[in-house]
Protein backbone atom coordinates (compact mmCIF):
# COMPACT_ATOMS: atom_id res chain seq x y z
CA UNK A 1 0.00 0.00 0.00
CA UNK A 2 1.37 3.59 -0.52
CA UNK A 3 -0.63 6.41 0.96
CA UNK A 4 -2.76 9.27 -0.75
CA UNK A 5 -0.02 11.67 0.14
CA UNK A 6 2.54 9.41 -1.59
CA UNK A 7 0.46 9.29 -4.68
CA UNK A 8 -0.08 12.99 -5.12
CA UNK A 9 3.37 13.80 -3.90
CA UNK A 10 4.80 11.53 -7.03
CA UNK A 11 1.82 13.13 -9.77
CA UNK A 12 1.99 16.56 -8.62
CA UNK A 13 5.54 17.41 -8.66
CA UNK A 14 5.84 21.37 -10.43
CA UNK A 15 8.37 21.00 -13.55
CA UNK A 16 10.33 24.48 -13.12
CA UNK A 17 10.34 25.27 -16.77
CA UNK A 18 6.45 24.51 -17.16
CA UNK A 19 4.52 27.33 -18.70
CA UNK A 20 0.86 27.13 -17.64
CA UNK A 21 -1.05 28.62 -20.33
CA UNK A 22 -4.03 31.19 -19.27
CA UNK A 23 -7.31 30.43 -20.40
CA UNK A 24 -7.03 33.41 -22.83
CA UNK A 25 -3.52 32.16 -24.16
CA UNK A 26 -5.21 28.30 -24.79
CA UNK A 27 -7.69 30.04 -27.63
CA UNK A 28 -4.51 30.81 -29.94
CA UNK A 29 -2.43 27.85 -29.02
CA UNK A 30 -4.68 25.38 -30.45
CA UNK A 31 -3.69 25.22 -34.24
CA UNK A 32 -7.48 24.60 -35.59
CA UNK A 33 -9.24 26.42 -32.32
CA UNK A 34 -10.28 22.90 -31.17
CA UNK A 35 -10.16 21.27 -28.12
CA UNK A 36 -8.86 17.73 -27.87
CA UNK A 37 -10.65 15.53 -25.37
CA UNK A 38 -9.77 12.73 -23.92
CA UNK A 39 -12.56 10.79 -22.12
CA UNK A 40 -11.77 8.23 -18.98
CA UNK A 41 -14.96 6.18 -18.36
CA UNK A 42 -17.30 6.19 -20.94
CA UNK A 43 -20.05 3.71 -20.20
CA UNK A 44 -23.54 4.64 -18.63
CA UNK A 45 -23.08 8.71 -17.57
CA UNK A 46 -19.49 8.12 -19.02
CA UNK A 47 -21.41 7.94 -22.52
CA UNK A 48 -23.75 11.04 -21.95
CA UNK A 49 -21.04 13.25 -20.85
CA UNK A 50 -18.86 12.45 -23.91
CA UNK A 51 -21.92 13.04 -26.32
CA UNK A 52 -22.63 16.34 -24.66
CA UNK A 53 -19.39 17.44 -24.80
CA UNK A 54 -18.36 16.08 -28.58
CA UNK A 55 -21.49 18.11 -29.09
CA UNK A 56 -19.99 21.19 -28.89
CA UNK A 57 -18.64 22.54 -32.64
CA UNK A 58 -15.01 23.02 -31.26
CA UNK A 59 -14.23 19.40 -29.74
CA UNK A 60 -12.77 16.81 -31.14
CA UNK A 61 -12.60 13.69 -29.48
CA UNK A 62 -9.41 12.36 -29.21
CA UNK A 63 -9.24 9.30 -26.97
CA UNK A 64 -11.41 6.66 -25.02
CA UNK A 65 -10.44 4.81 -22.33
CA UNK A 66 -12.58 2.28 -20.22
CA UNK A 67 -12.03 -1.33 -18.27
CA UNK A 68 -15.11 -2.28 -19.82
CA UNK A 69 -14.35 -3.31 -23.48
CA UNK A 70 -18.37 -3.22 -24.12
CA UNK A 71 -18.72 0.38 -23.19
CA UNK A 72 -15.21 1.35 -25.21
CA UNK A 73 -16.35 -0.36 -28.08
CA UNK A 74 -19.97 1.33 -28.35
CA UNK A 75 -18.15 4.89 -27.77
CA UNK A 76 -15.49 3.84 -30.45
CA UNK A 77 -18.11 2.93 -32.86
CA UNK A 78 -19.65 7.18 -32.29
CA UNK A 79 -15.96 8.30 -32.67
CA UNK A 80 -14.10 5.89 -34.62
CA UNK A 81 -10.77 7.99 -35.13
CA UNK A 82 -10.45 8.43 -31.16
CA UNK A 83 -7.42 6.34 -30.02
CA UNK A 84 -8.57 3.44 -27.38
CA UNK A 85 -7.54 2.32 -24.13
CA UNK A 86 -7.92 0.91 -21.13
CA UNK A 87 -5.66 2.20 -18.62
CA UNK A 88 -5.75 6.04 -18.60
CA UNK A 89 -2.57 6.20 -16.90
CA UNK A 90 -1.18 5.06 -20.31
CA UNK A 91 -3.41 7.29 -22.45
CA UNK A 92 -1.99 10.50 -20.64
CA UNK A 93 1.07 9.36 -20.84
CA UNK A 94 1.29 8.71 -24.27
CA UNK A 95 -0.82 11.46 -25.76
CA UNK A 96 0.42 14.20 -23.10
CA UNK A 97 1.10 16.79 -26.30
CA UNK A 98 -1.93 15.25 -28.30
CA UNK A 99 -5.03 16.39 -25.84
CA UNK A 100 -6.57 19.52 -24.33
CA UNK A 101 -8.64 18.56 -21.91
CA UNK A 102 -9.63 15.67 -19.87
CA UNK A 103 -13.08 14.03 -19.11
CA UNK A 104 -13.17 12.24 -15.95
CA UNK A 105 -16.87 10.17 -15.73
CA UNK A 106 -15.45 7.22 -13.45
CA UNK A 107 -16.93 5.73 -10.43
CA UNK A 108 -16.26 8.38 -7.74
CA UNK A 109 -13.06 6.51 -5.91
CA UNK A 110 -10.76 6.99 -8.94
CA UNK A 111 -12.16 10.78 -9.81
CA UNK A 112 -9.11 11.95 -7.87
CA UNK A 113 -6.13 9.75 -8.97
CA UNK A 114 -7.26 10.10 -12.71
CA UNK A 115 -7.94 14.01 -12.26
CA UNK A 116 -4.61 14.75 -10.41
CA UNK A 117 -2.80 13.23 -12.99
CA UNK A 118 -4.38 15.12 -15.67
CA UNK A 119 -4.32 18.20 -14.53
CA UNK A 120 -0.27 17.67 -13.11
CA UNK A 121 0.03 17.07 -17.04
CA UNK A 122 -1.51 20.81 -17.65
CA UNK A 123 -4.86 19.61 -19.28
CA UNK A 124 -8.15 20.99 -18.42
CA UNK A 125 -9.96 18.85 -16.54
CA UNK A 126 -14.31 17.84 -16.95
CA UNK A 127 -14.81 15.94 -13.81
CA UNK A 128 -18.36 14.15 -12.89
CA UNK A 129 -19.79 14.53 -9.25
CA UNK A 130 -18.99 14.49 -6.18
CA UNK A 131 -16.00 15.37 -7.20
CA UNK A 132 -13.64 13.21 -4.89
CA UNK A 133 -14.28 9.88 -2.61
CA UNK A 134 -12.45 11.67 0.56
CA UNK A 135 -12.18 14.93 1.92
CA UNK A 136 -8.00 15.32 1.63
CA UNK A 137 -8.77 14.25 -2.32
CA UNK A 138 -11.26 17.82 -2.81
CA UNK A 139 -8.51 19.94 -0.99
CA UNK A 140 -5.19 18.62 -2.88
CA UNK A 141 -7.32 18.68 -6.54
CA UNK A 142 -8.33 22.32 -5.34
CA UNK A 143 -4.85 23.04 -4.57
CA UNK A 144 -3.88 21.43 -7.95
CA UNK A 145 -6.01 23.69 -9.99
CA UNK A 146 -5.06 26.71 -8.50
CA UNK A 147 -1.32 26.01 -8.72
CA UNK A 148 -1.51 25.40 -12.55
CA UNK A 149 -4.07 28.02 -13.06
CA UNK A 150 -6.28 25.41 -15.21
CA UNK A 151 -9.88 25.32 -16.50
CA UNK A 152 -12.30 23.00 -14.49
CA UNK A 153 -15.07 22.33 -13.93
CA UNK A 154 -17.64 19.46 -11.83
CA UNK A 155 -20.33 17.61 -13.27
CA UNK A 156 -23.39 19.02 -11.74
CA UNK A 157 -25.32 19.68 -14.87
CA UNK A 158 -28.38 21.22 -13.29
CA UNK A 159 -26.39 24.08 -12.07
CA UNK A 160 -27.06 25.18 -15.79
CA UNK A 161 -30.38 25.09 -15.75
CA UNK A 162 -32.66 28.06 -15.52
CA UNK A 163 -34.80 26.67 -12.75
CA UNK A 164 -31.41 26.59 -10.53
CA UNK A 165 -29.91 29.72 -11.51
CA UNK A 166 -33.91 31.66 -11.26
CA UNK A 167 -33.93 30.02 -7.31
CA UNK A 168 -30.00 31.70 -6.48
CA UNK A 169 -30.91 34.65 -7.70
CA UNK A 170 -34.33 35.17 -6.19
CA UNK A 171 -32.86 33.92 -2.39
CA UNK A 172 -30.16 36.48 -2.84
CA UNK A 173 -32.44 39.04 -3.94
CA UNK A 174 -34.23 38.54 -0.41
CA UNK A 175 -37.73 36.79 -1.55
CA UNK A 176 -37.98 35.33 1.97
CA UNK A 177 -35.42 37.55 3.92
CA UNK A 178 -32.33 35.24 5.68
CA UNK A 179 -32.62 32.07 5.62
CA UNK A 180 -32.40 29.81 8.57
CA UNK A 181 -32.87 26.69 7.15
CA UNK A 182 -32.77 24.24 4.22
CA UNK A 183 -34.27 20.93 3.97
CA UNK A 184 -33.37 18.73 1.03
CA UNK A 185 -34.51 14.98 0.31
CA UNK A 186 -34.50 12.05 -2.05
CA UNK A 187 -36.04 8.67 -1.74
CA UNK A 188 -33.33 6.65 -3.49
CA UNK A 189 -31.68 4.29 -2.06
CA UNK A 190 -28.00 4.09 -2.40
CA UNK A 191 -27.18 2.46 0.47
CA UNK A 192 -26.75 -1.17 1.70
CA UNK A 193 -27.84 -2.96 4.73
CA UNK A 194 -27.18 -6.44 3.48
CA UNK A 195 -24.38 -8.89 4.80
CA UNK A 196 -20.80 -9.07 2.88
CA UNK A 197 -21.14 -11.20 -0.06
CA UNK A 198 -19.54 -14.64 0.78
CA UNK A 199 -17.21 -16.03 -2.34
CA UNK A 200 -16.19 -14.69 -5.54
CA UNK A 201 -17.53 -14.91 -8.88
CA UNK A 202 -15.17 -15.43 -12.23
CA UNK A 203 -14.59 -12.06 -13.54
CA UNK A 204 -15.75 -11.39 -16.88
CA UNK A 205 -13.75 -11.05 -20.16
CA UNK A 206 -14.77 -7.76 -20.93
CA UNK A 207 -13.77 -6.29 -17.65
CA UNK A 208 -10.27 -5.26 -16.49
CA UNK A 209 -11.14 -5.76 -12.74
CA UNK A 210 -7.56 -4.50 -11.76
CA UNK A 211 -7.86 -1.12 -13.47
CA UNK A 212 -11.63 -0.78 -11.95
CA UNK A 213 -10.58 -1.41 -8.69
CA UNK A 214 -7.49 1.02 -9.50
CA UNK A 215 -6.13 2.66 -6.16
CA UNK A 216 -9.14 1.16 -4.16
CA UNK A 217 -7.74 -1.74 -2.03
CA UNK A 218 -7.58 -5.61 -3.68
CA UNK A 219 -11.11 -7.27 -3.46
CA UNK A 220 -12.58 -10.62 -5.15
CA UNK A 221 -15.09 -10.03 -7.41
CA UNK A 222 -18.95 -10.53 -7.29
CA UNK A 223 -21.39 -10.54 -9.97
CA UNK A 224 -24.04 -7.90 -9.21
CA UNK A 225 -22.07 -6.00 -6.77
CA UNK A 226 -20.05 -3.78 -8.09
CA UNK A 227 -19.67 -3.33 -11.97
CA UNK A 228 -21.33 -1.30 -13.10
CA UNK A 229 -23.54 0.37 -10.92
CA UNK A 230 -24.35 -0.81 -8.00
CA UNK A 231 -20.94 0.48 -6.49
CA UNK A 232 -22.64 3.78 -5.07
CA UNK A 233 -23.94 1.96 -2.38
CA UNK A 234 -20.23 0.70 -1.19
CA UNK A 235 -18.04 2.30 0.99
CA UNK A 236 -15.12 1.88 -1.01
CA UNK A 237 -16.05 3.02 -3.91
CA UNK A 238 -19.21 5.25 -4.33
CA UNK A 239 -20.31 8.70 -1.24
CA UNK A 240 -24.28 6.93 -1.06
CA UNK A 241 -27.24 8.86 -1.86
CA UNK A 242 -25.88 11.81 -0.34
CA UNK A 243 -23.06 11.82 -2.82
CA UNK A 244 -25.16 10.92 -5.68
CA UNK A 245 -28.63 12.79 -5.89
CA UNK A 246 -27.55 15.21 -2.30
CA UNK A 247 -24.44 16.87 -4.91
CA UNK A 248 -27.15 18.06 -7.60
CA UNK A 249 -29.67 19.17 -4.48
CA UNK A 250 -27.60 20.41 -2.12
CA UNK A 251 -25.76 22.68 -5.29
CA UNK A 252 -28.68 25.53 -5.53
CA UNK A 253 -28.79 26.35 -1.77
CA UNK A 254 -25.22 26.05 -1.40
CA UNK A 255 -24.66 28.58 -3.90
CA UNK A 256 -27.66 30.67 -3.28
CA UNK A 257 -26.77 31.19 0.17
CA UNK A 258 -22.66 31.55 -0.73
CA UNK A 259 -21.97 28.84 2.21
CA UNK A 260 -18.69 27.63 3.35
CA UNK A 261 -17.74 24.68 5.43
CA UNK A 262 -20.05 23.45 8.31
CA UNK A 263 -18.79 23.00 11.59
CA UNK A 264 -21.15 20.83 13.16
CA UNK A 265 -22.70 17.68 11.37
CA UNK A 266 -24.93 14.76 12.75
CA UNK A 267 -26.04 11.51 10.68
CA UNK A 268 -28.86 9.75 12.00
CA UNK A 269 -28.91 6.16 10.82
CA UNK A 270 -27.82 2.48 11.44
CA UNK A 271 -24.46 1.58 13.12
CA UNK A 272 -21.55 1.02 10.28
CA UNK A 273 -21.27 -2.34 8.87
CA UNK A 274 -17.83 -1.50 7.25
CA UNK A 275 -19.15 -2.14 3.54
CA UNK A 276 -22.84 -0.91 2.16
CA UNK A 277 -23.50 3.04 3.32
CA UNK A 278 -26.91 3.33 5.25
CA UNK A 279 -30.21 2.80 3.27
CA UNK A 280 -31.67 5.57 5.33
CA UNK A 281 -29.77 8.40 6.45
CA UNK A 282 -31.09 11.98 8.39
CA UNK A 283 -27.82 14.41 8.57
CA UNK A 284 -27.87 17.46 10.16
CA UNK A 285 -25.51 20.03 9.40
CA UNK A 286 -25.09 23.49 10.88
CA UNK A 287 -22.96 26.11 9.19
CA UNK A 288 -21.82 29.49 10.15
CA UNK A 289 -24.34 32.72 8.43
CA UNK A 290 -23.50 34.29 5.59
CA UNK A 291 -25.58 38.14 4.23
CA UNK A 292 -27.76 35.37 2.61
CA UNK A 293 -28.31 33.34 6.39
CA UNK A 294 -29.34 33.82 10.13
CA UNK A 295 -26.17 34.12 12.21
CA UNK A 296 -26.62 30.62 12.66
CA UNK A 297 -28.11 28.09 9.57
CA UNK A 298 -29.14 24.87 9.85
CA UNK A 299 -29.32 21.99 6.94
CA UNK A 300 -31.09 18.57 7.03
CA UNK A 301 -31.27 16.03 4.52
CA UNK A 302 -32.93 12.85 4.38
CA UNK A 303 -32.55 9.69 2.17
CA UNK A 304 -34.01 6.73 1.31
CA UNK A 305 -37.63 5.49 0.92
CA UNK A 306 -40.45 7.26 2.45
CA UNK A 307 -38.08 10.63 3.28
CA UNK A 308 -38.42 13.10 4.32
CA UNK A 309 -40.42 13.16 7.17
CA UNK A 310 -43.32 14.90 7.71
CA UNK A 311 -43.09 18.22 9.52
CA UNK A 312 -44.36 21.53 9.17
CA UNK A 313 -41.34 23.37 6.94
CA UNK A 314 -42.38 20.87 4.23
CA UNK A 315 -46.29 21.28 4.94
CA UNK A 316 -47.65 22.58 0.88
CA UNK A 317 -50.88 25.02 0.71
CA UNK A 318 -53.05 22.73 -0.35
CA UNK A 319 -53.35 19.69 1.55
CA UNK A 320 -54.29 17.65 -1.57
CA UNK A 321 -50.92 18.09 -2.85
CA UNK A 322 -47.92 15.91 -2.69
CA UNK A 323 -44.28 16.63 -1.69
CA UNK A 324 -42.05 16.57 -4.51
CA UNK A 325 -40.23 13.24 -4.58
CA UNK A 326 -36.93 15.31 -4.32
CA UNK A 327 -36.41 18.68 -3.78
CA UNK A 328 -34.91 21.71 -1.27
CA UNK A 329 -37.32 23.45 1.07
CA UNK A 330 -35.50 27.43 1.74
CA UNK A 331 -36.91 28.53 5.01
CA UNK A 332 -36.51 32.42 5.56
CA UNK A 333 -37.49 35.12 7.58
CA UNK A 334 -40.16 36.34 5.37
CA UNK A 335 -41.84 32.75 4.20
CA UNK A 336 -40.48 29.67 2.02
CA UNK A 337 -39.00 28.95 -1.19
CA UNK A 338 -39.77 25.38 -2.80
CA UNK A 339 -37.49 24.23 -5.05
CA UNK A 340 -38.58 20.58 -6.87
CA UNK A 341 -35.82 18.59 -8.30
CA UNK A 342 -36.12 18.73 -11.14
CA UNK A 343 -36.89 21.01 -13.77
CA UNK A 344 -39.69 22.97 -12.16
CA UNK A 345 -39.82 26.54 -11.62
CA UNK A 346 -39.35 27.79 -7.60
CA UNK A 347 -42.29 28.27 -5.36
CA UNK A 348 -42.68 31.39 -3.06
CA UNK A 349 -44.84 30.33 0.35
CA UNK A 350 -45.83 33.60 2.49
CA UNK A 351 -48.47 32.69 5.33
CA UNK A 352 -49.34 29.51 3.86
CA UNK A 353 -50.22 30.41 0.55
CA UNK A 354 -48.33 30.67 -3.17
CA UNK A 355 -47.11 33.88 -3.96
CA UNK A 356 -46.40 35.08 -7.20
CA UNK A 357 -43.01 35.69 -8.22
CA UNK A 358 -42.08 39.68 -8.57
CA UNK A 359 -39.12 38.89 -11.29
CA UNK A 360 -38.46 42.56 -11.76
CA UNK A 361 -35.69 42.03 -8.63
CA UNK A 362 -33.68 39.71 -10.79
CA UNK A 363 -31.48 40.11 -13.54
CA UNK A 364 -33.49 40.08 -17.12
CA UNK A 365 -31.20 37.70 -18.54
CA UNK A 366 -32.67 35.17 -15.48
CA UNK A 367 -36.56 36.08 -15.92
CA UNK A 368 -38.48 33.16 -17.43
CA UNK A 369 -39.55 34.30 -21.03
CA UNK A 370 -42.42 31.83 -22.04
CA UNK A 371 -41.70 28.31 -20.71
CA UNK A 372 -38.39 27.39 -19.61
CA UNK A 373 -36.84 24.59 -21.98
CA UNK A 374 -37.88 21.04 -20.17
CA UNK A 375 -35.67 18.81 -22.17
CA UNK A 376 -32.88 17.52 -20.29
CA UNK A 377 -30.77 16.63 -22.97
CA UNK A 378 -30.53 19.80 -24.62
CA UNK A 379 -30.44 22.05 -21.63
CA UNK A 380 -27.36 19.92 -19.89
CA UNK A 381 -25.04 20.81 -22.68
CA UNK A 382 -25.47 24.48 -21.26
CA UNK A 383 -23.05 23.05 -18.55
CA UNK A 384 -20.75 20.90 -20.58
CA UNK A 385 -20.20 23.37 -23.35
CA UNK A 386 -19.48 26.43 -21.11
CA UNK A 387 -16.35 24.22 -20.28
CA UNK A 388 -15.50 23.84 -23.62
CA UNK A 389 -16.01 27.79 -24.13
CA UNK A 390 -13.64 28.56 -20.96
CA UNK A 391 -11.12 26.19 -22.42
CA UNK A 392 -10.86 28.36 -25.39
CA UNK A 393 -10.50 31.35 -23.71
CA UNK A 394 -14.42 32.33 -23.66
CA UNK A 395 -16.35 33.21 -20.30
CA UNK A 396 -15.42 31.13 -17.15
CA UNK A 397 -17.18 28.07 -15.55
CA UNK A 398 -19.65 28.48 -12.84
CA UNK A 399 -18.40 25.31 -11.14
CA UNK A 400 -14.67 24.83 -10.68
CA UNK A 401 -13.00 22.93 -8.72
CA UNK A 402 -12.36 26.17 -6.11
CA UNK A 403 -16.32 25.65 -5.67
CA UNK A 404 -16.70 21.97 -6.41
CA UNK A 405 -14.30 21.27 -3.51
CA UNK A 406 -16.20 22.82 -0.69
CA UNK A 407 -19.77 21.55 -2.36
CA UNK A 408 -17.70 17.55 -1.90
CA UNK A 409 -16.43 18.66 1.07
CA UNK A 410 -19.34 19.82 2.93
CA UNK A 411 -21.13 16.41 1.78
CA UNK A 412 -18.29 13.95 2.55
CA UNK A 413 -18.34 15.82 5.91
CA UNK A 414 -22.14 13.81 5.93
CA UNK A 415 -20.80 10.57 4.90
CA UNK A 416 -18.49 10.01 7.52
CA UNK A 417 -20.51 10.98 9.87
CA UNK A 418 -22.24 7.98 8.84
CA UNK A 419 -19.60 6.12 10.84
CA UNK A 420 -20.94 7.81 13.94
CA UNK A 421 -24.27 7.51 14.22
CA UNK A 422 -26.29 10.15 16.55
CA UNK A 423 -23.11 11.63 17.62
CA UNK A 424 -22.50 15.29 16.44
CA UNK A 425 -18.79 15.86 14.80
CA UNK A 426 -16.92 19.12 15.14
CA UNK A 427 -15.36 20.22 12.28
CA UNK A 428 -12.27 22.75 11.61
CA UNK A 429 -11.76 23.87 8.52
CA UNK A 430 -8.62 26.09 9.06
CA UNK A 431 -6.62 22.10 10.34
CA UNK A 432 -8.90 20.03 8.16
CA UNK A 433 -9.24 17.88 10.95
CA UNK A 434 -12.85 16.98 13.52
CA UNK A 435 -11.95 17.37 17.46
CA UNK A 436 -13.53 13.74 17.57
CA UNK A 437 -10.08 11.94 16.79
CA UNK A 438 -11.56 8.69 15.86
CA UNK A 439 -13.32 10.28 12.86
CA UNK A 440 -10.13 11.66 11.49
CA UNK A 441 -9.06 8.69 9.80
CA UNK A 442 -11.94 8.97 7.47
CA UNK A 443 -10.64 11.80 6.02
CA UNK A 444 -7.42 9.76 3.92
CA UNK A 445 -6.87 6.48 3.21
CA UNK A 446 -3.54 4.38 1.71
CA UNK A 447 -3.72 4.05 -1.92
CA UNK A 448 -3.17 0.58 -3.98
CA UNK A 449 -0.65 0.30 -6.12
CA UNK A 450 -1.87 -1.18 -9.21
Amino acid sequence: MSNRRDFIKKTSGLLASAVVLSPSALLTSFKTQKLRTAHIGVGGMGMEDLKAIASHSAVEVTALCDVDSRALKAASALFPKAKTYTDYRIMLSELDTSIDAVVVSTPDHTHAPASMLAMEKDKAVYCQKPLTHYVSEARAMDKKAKEKNLVTQMGIQVHSFHDYKLATQLIQAGVIGKVSKVIAWSPKVWGYDGPVPEGKDPVPEYLDWNLWLGTAKDRDYKEGFYHPVNWRKLVDYGCGTLGDMGVHIFDTPYNALALDIPYTIKNECREPNGYGFPEHNVVTYEFPGTKYTTEKMQWIWYDGIGAPAAQKDLELPDPKETLHDQGAMFVGEKGRLFLPHFMELPRLIIEGKYQELDYSIIEESIRPKGAPVRNYEEESKAHYHQFVDACLGHGKCTAPFSYAARLTETILLGVIAGYFPNQTLHWNSETSRFDEEAANKYLDVPYREF
